[in-house]
Formats: C-alpha cells, sequence, structure tokens
C-alpha cells in the first residue's frame, strides 16, 4: 500500500460466522514460535483444517460480528497476513484484534456486504466501502492516521519513517 486515499483491495473471499475467537485463528499450540511460516501453516486450523492448503495470496476474509474476540494474541492477524491474507471484512472486530491487525499492517474494515465465498470483493480503503456483486456497501472508514500506520505497513514501520523525518 501506499496512497492511503485511494488504496483499493481486491480478492477472493472466504467467509466465516461470528465469533471468530484468536484460538481459531491460530490454536494456542503453534504461539511459542516466532517462525511465521508455522503461523500461516495453521492459519484458520480451528475453523477449517484445509485453510492453510486453499488460501492463496490475495485472499479476503469476510466474516461477521465479533471477528477476532479472546486473547489479546497478536499472532492471530500475523497467521492471516502471512497465509496470504490482504484484508478482513466483518460487521464487527474484537477491538484488541482490530488495534494488532492495524499494528502489524494487515487492513481491516467494518462492514456487512451480501456477499458468498468465492465471490470477488473490492475494498477502498480511502473510500470506506465494499463492493460485491455488482452492489457496493457503505463500511467504517478508518481514520488517516490509521490508514497511515498501514499505509506504511504496520505501527513499526510507521514510526520508523516518522522517526526518519
Amino acid at each position: 500500500m501506499n496512497d492511503k486515499n485511494t488504496t483499493r483491495i481486491s480478492g477472493k473471499i472466504w467467509k466465516f460466522g461470528d465469533n471468530i475467537d484468536t484460538d481459531v485463528i491460530i490454536p494456542g499450540k503453534y504461539l511459542r514460535t516466532t517462525d511465521m511460516s508455522v503461523f500461516a501453516a495453521h492459519a484458520m486450523e480451528g475453523i477449517d483444517p484445509d485453510f492453510p492448503q486453499k488460501v492463496q495470496n490475495g485472499d479476503i476474509i469476510v466474516a461477521g460480528k465479533n471477528f477476532g474476540c479472546g486473547s489479546s494474541r497478536e499472532q492471530a492477524p500475523l497467521a492471516l497476513k502471512h497465509a496470504g491474507i490482504t484484508c478482513v471484512v466483518a460487521e464487527s472486530f474484537a477491538r484488541i484484534f482490530f488495534r494488532n491487525a492495524i499494528n502489524i499492517g494487515l487492513p481491516i474494515i467494518e462492514a456487512k456486504p451480501d456477499c458468498e465465498e468465492g465471490d470477488t470483493i473490492e475494498i477502498n480503503l480511502g473510500e470506506g466501502t465494499v463492493s460485491c456483486k455488482n452492489n457496493t456497501y457503505q463500511g467504517s472508514k478508518l481514520p488517516d492516521f490509521l490508514r497511515d500506520i498501514l499505509a506504511d505497513g504496520g505501527l513499526v514501520e510507521h514510526r520508523k519513517r516518522k522517526a526518519l523525518q
């Protein structure tokens, strides 16, 4: 991502329901590693054991309410990002998952699009919109400072860039 006002993300949808917790996103038995390939190889294993083999770079998760509830583990958004997920669209997010996703540079947007698994979806982070099946849904637009963090690839890279200015 480079321009926070025109960032568009599109990809194939993986659809999940409400209350997808961090234990489902990355089971606890994999938390003792810092190897991102291990996280990627077990992403969403708790709900779909075949997900890591099926997901492709550029895919997008669409989910219901309270996505990322449970523990405060930063490994949950890291697992998704390293599995190839480029954005998560959900009706709502657990607050700590929301912040962790921004901190590691995984775009997220709160919206409730009417779409199915396998559909193609397009997200416009600058406008806060989600489009699929020839319909556009208004999501919650992220504030500029959060889109700045995402545009820089996460909080660490954002702080590095700020330090150089």
